[in-house]
């Protein structure tokens, strides 16, 4: 067993971890290859990772695989990742259903290719009984696209006259987002050296941890994820609060 996994807090788990695979086609053109030979080593990252999460019991694992300003790359490269994108989830099912993960899918999936959708949904379908770890794929997917869908959304309801303005909540915009269905992240992670959030889940990262590595996607493991978590669980989440009242709060349960 790893020394760092040793170290874990089993109890403290982030029931939640959000990833920015970043770094990919700068991983390849350090190695002189082409960017999509970094996309495709990217893949046993993911793997790996998702492996990592269901090993250790995580709820939910969230990937940013493809943002919606990824459509304006080089259209090689597009096409390229579309291609993988497809393969990669044929290949996948198998292994998924094995350890009982289940798959989502977050974004704007009108915009991917037929084939791509239709591998995607035969995908979800086929892992929707599993009851593991929830794997979520942001794919052609940015937060400021997912909030306008909401507001739009909203607007109708109000237009139509089965919501009042006046009672609209945090609760009512969080029912109207891509992730209804999920806790907010506690632990987001980002490869690569980059400190940005990149429109990515923006409203529901509102206290996430956020966690940043030089490490390039593609050598990213289960070591480096563990080193993220025990960071994690290091500090102190307050929600707002002060450490004083936490420790009281704590004192009581």
């Amino acid at each position: 067993m790893s020394h760092l996994l040793a170290e874990i807090d089993k109890s403290r788990l982030p029931r939640h971890i959000a990833i920015i695979m970043d770094g990919n086609g700068r991983w390849a053109e350090e190695k002189g290859q082409d960017r999509l030979y970094g996309h495709f080593h990217g893949v046993e990252s993911v793997r790996d990772i998702t492996e990592g999460c269901a090993e250790l019991g995580i709820e939910y694992l969230t990937l940013y695989a493809f943002s919606t300003e990824n459509w304006d790359r080089p259209a090689y490269e597009v096409s390229g990742l579309m291609e993988l994108l497809v393969d990669t989830i044929r290949k996948e099912v198998p292994t998924l259903n094995k350890n009982n993960i289940r798959l989502h899918v977050i974004g704007a999936t009108d915009m991917l290719p037929e084939n791509a959708r239709k591998e995607l949904q035969e995908a979800l379908d086929e892992t929707a009984v599993n009851t593991g770890l929830n794997l979520v794929m942001a794919l052609s997917y940015s937060s400021r696209w997912e909030l306008v869908n909401a507001v739009r959304s909203i607007a109708k309801d109000v237009k139509s006259g089965s919501i009042d303005p006046e009672a609209i909540t945090q609760d009512t915009l969080q029912h109207h987002l891509t992730t209804s269905q999920f806790p907010d992240p506690e632990l987001m992670i980002r490869t690569s050296g980059e400190y940005r959030i990149s429109n990515f889940l923006l409203y529901q990262l509102a206290y996430a941890e956020l966690y940043f590595t030089e490490t390039r996607w593609p050598d990213f493991r289960k070591e480096n994820l563990y080193e993220a978590i025990l960071n994690f669980q290091q500090r102190e989440r307050r929600f707002g609060k002060t450490g004083a009242q936490l420790k009281e709060e704590n004192i009581i349960n």
